[in-house]
This record gives C-alpha cells, structure tokens and sequence, in this order.
C-alpha cells in the first residue's frame, strides 16, 4: 500500500485547513497506510503540548480528537527544525509521536517507493 505525506504549514490562524488536514492523515493511517504529517511554518506550534485545543467549524471534529486518533493509528509527526528554530521554541517539547527532521528525513522515510502527498 502507498504511503501517504501530509505536508501541513497552517496553524490556529487558519483552523479549517488544520482540521482538512488532519482527516485526511487520520483516514490515511486508520485505513492502514504508513503515514506522516510533516509540518512547518506556523504548524509546528501544533506540536507543542496544549496548543491544538480548536474546533474549526460546527461538525467539525476537535483537533485534539483527531491527534488522539492519529496517533493510534500509528501516525508519525516531523516538525521542520528550522521553522521551531526561527519561531524560538528549540527547547519546547514536542506531543507524543513528534520528532524534529527536515526534507532529507522526510525523503529518507518515503523511499524509493514513493508516497501519495497532500499539502495544505
């Protein structure tokens, strides 16, 4: 099965495309495909505990609903370094299943068998 790349750049600011973002990496991973969510931009402050705590729309799921069910679908995070560096939070922790890495761990983890991407 292809694997799937979530590429997600928004954060709270734009909390519809954070929430399209999320379900399609939730169905992705609940489905059974490896997937990760790489994020950069304003998006790497989701990663830091307590701060994706929004509802984007009447309907919509709560974001911390879907982290939860992406993690238990085995879902993995990266989160740009350069971004958490020029932001000024090296030193914040990360959520569970976070880790820091940039392009080449990204491709490293893809392979040569490629991905199905989504950017948001």
């Amino acid at each position: 099965m292809t694997k799937a790349v979530i590429s997600l750049r928004t954060g709270l600011e734009d909390t519809e495309s954070v929430t399209v973002a999320f379900l399609v990496a939730v169905g992705a991973a609940e489905s059974g495909r490896q997937t990760l969510m790489f994020l950069a931009k304003e998006a790497v402050r989701l990663m830091l505990p307590g701060v994706a705590t929004a509802t984007a729309c009447r309907g919509c799921p709560p974001l911390e609903q879907l982290i939860e069910r992406y993690r238990a679908a085995g879902g993995i995070y990266l989160v740009c370094p350069i971004c958490v560096d020029a932001k000024g939070l090296m030193d914040a922790p990360l959520i569970e299943g976070a880790t820091k890495g940039g392009t080449v761990q990204m491709w490293e983890w893809i392979g040569a068998e490629g991905a199905t991407t989504f950017s948001y």
